[in-house]
């Protein structure tokens, strides 16, 4: 910890900056392990997004422009890492704010440190619905907690009526046992019943972390009947899935959470991976201006031909220029005024995704998507071909990109009760 203190002196002292000539912004997020393809490309994502902003001369803080400064921390996606990671950060006073993490565990193991504290945190790329109701399941009455992803309840609305509008009437539920596969699990099973039970679930099967083989489960599915398999989890296991159906030639199409996305799935899924369908925000396509420049410079700063995660690059990248907004409106780099302008901020806010117009509103306890900056029309389907993520439909395409070129709908405020 020392030796990354003076580290950062040293840089800071290079740039003839005083420690208090900074907007400190925390990047965390598993940057290594089975979730590194989110939690790298996030990282990576806002670290272009703070070049960008820092080459332009930084952020306006009142009377002055401030550059943004970066603690970077790998909570490696372990619960009790993430823990102790939110305790250092909640206890830094001239932080500013803090972006990232992926898993939900580590959410629910760190976050109350920085709810505690008030620190202004937006999760992002990820993380399921726990990580937001457990806040209004407590009745937080103010809550310097934020989501910058298309939550479980949009993600899970769509697999469902992906499978729906594909005439399939039986389906296996298949899921990891982290936080987020269970969460996701509950929030498909409240889909098929809000839907109308038009699908008949006729397999549950948990997988855990490290598992090769799904034989087991993927043999009872398919001797039920499943004309489809809805998929919550994370990580390489996604792709034993893929290869185990191969395995033992069952041809149904897989559908579920945007982790199916991850180059982690895509690449250890081969040829099997082909077809693999799940809700996207953000596809590697150039299909505006803005997206090119974005996706030419991430691989050109980071060398490489593919993003790992796309969607948590882009989501990174669009979630730093959003918490800078908030902090030329606060006019100061005090995390609690941060939290407040996030809560009503002014003016639109450009990013690759969207231009994102008023995405939060003040926390509401009874309605958690007021601290949620996604609604469903900036959401795609998108389908794993030959490698890569594309669009499931060209009309999606067409959709997203009306999304990226104007500004999307101010959220309503929430009605005080």
């Amino acid at each position: 910890m020392l030796r990354q203190t003076l580290y950062g002196s040293l840089i800071l002292a290079a740039l003839g900056l005083q420690a208090g000539d900074t907007v400190k912004i925390a990047l965390t997020g598993p940057f290594s392990g089975g979730s590194a393809p989110m939690g790298t490309s996030a990282r990576d994502g806002s670290k272009l997004a703070i070049g960008e902003i820092n080459a332009a001369g930084g952020i306006q803080v009142g009377a002055k422009k401030m550059k943004i400064e970066i603690i970077e921390r790998d909570d490696e996606a372990k619960n009790e890492r993430g823990a102790l990671i939110a305790q250092e950060l909640a206890a830094m006073s001239d932080l500013s704010g803090v972006i990232g993490t992926v898993n939900t565990g580590v959410c629910m193991a760190g976050d109350k440190h920085l709810q505690e504290k008030g620190v202004t945190k937006i999760i992002c790329p990820a993380a399921g619905s726990a990580s937001m109701t457990q806040w209004s399941k407590a009745g937080v009455k103010d809550n310097s907690i934020f989501r910058f992803a298309a939550h479980d309840g949009i993600q899970a609305a769509m697999v469902v009526e992906e499978a729906i509008n594909r005439k399939f009437t039986k389906v296996a539920v298949v899921f990891d046992s982290t936080n987020y596969g269970v969460s996701g699990r509950d929030d498909m099973l409240d889909q098929i019943k809000k839907q109308g039970d038009k699908l008949t679930i006729v397999a549950q099967e948990k997988f855990n972390i490290g598992d090769k083989d799904m034989t087991a489960q993927l043999l009872r599915a398919k001797s039920a009947g499943a004309q489809a398999i809805l998929i919550w989890g994370i990580g390489p296991e996604l792709a034993a899935v893929s290869n185990g159906m191969a395995k033992i030639n069952m041809k149904v199409p897989l559908i579920g959470g945007w982790t199916l996305s991850m180059s982690n799935y895509i690449d250890n899924a081969g040829k099997n991976g082909n077809g693999t369908l799940m809700p996207q925000t953000f596809i590697e396509e150039p299909i505006t201006p803005k997206a090119k420049s974005f996706i030419d410079g991430y691989h050109k700063a980071f060398k490489v031909g593919r993003i790992p995660s796309p969607v948590a690059a882009a989501q990174g990248y669009d979630a730093v220029y959003i918490l800078a907004a908030a902090v030329k409106q606060a006019g100061t780099t005090d995390t609690k005024k941060i939290k407040e302008a996030l809560e009503d901020l002014k003016e639109p806010v450009q990013g690759v995704i969207a231009t994102w117009n008023h995405p939060y509103t003040k926390w509401d306890p009874a309605d958690v998507t007021t601290h949620e900056a996604f609604r469903r029309e900036q959401t795609v389907m998108g389908m794993v071909k030959d490698g890569h993520v594309v669009f499931g439909n060209d009309a999606d395409r067409e959709r997203l990109r009306k999304s990226a070129m104007s500004a999307t709908p101010a959220k309503t405020k929430a009605k005080k009760k």
